[in-house]
């Protein structure tokens, strides 16, 4: 049952991390071309 735990919460971590991830290189690009057309 422990193992099932931390997989469960191994994986919820990368999903979020994974996302913060995304979110960051989509904001970085959204501002890298709203800086390069200003």
């Amino acid at each position: 049952m422990n193992n099932f735990f931390r997989t469960i919460f191994a994986g919820w971590g990368a999903w979020k991390l994974g996302g913060g991830c995304v979110s960051t290189i989509v904001v970085f690009v959204v501002l890298y071309y709203l800086l390069g057309h200003c």
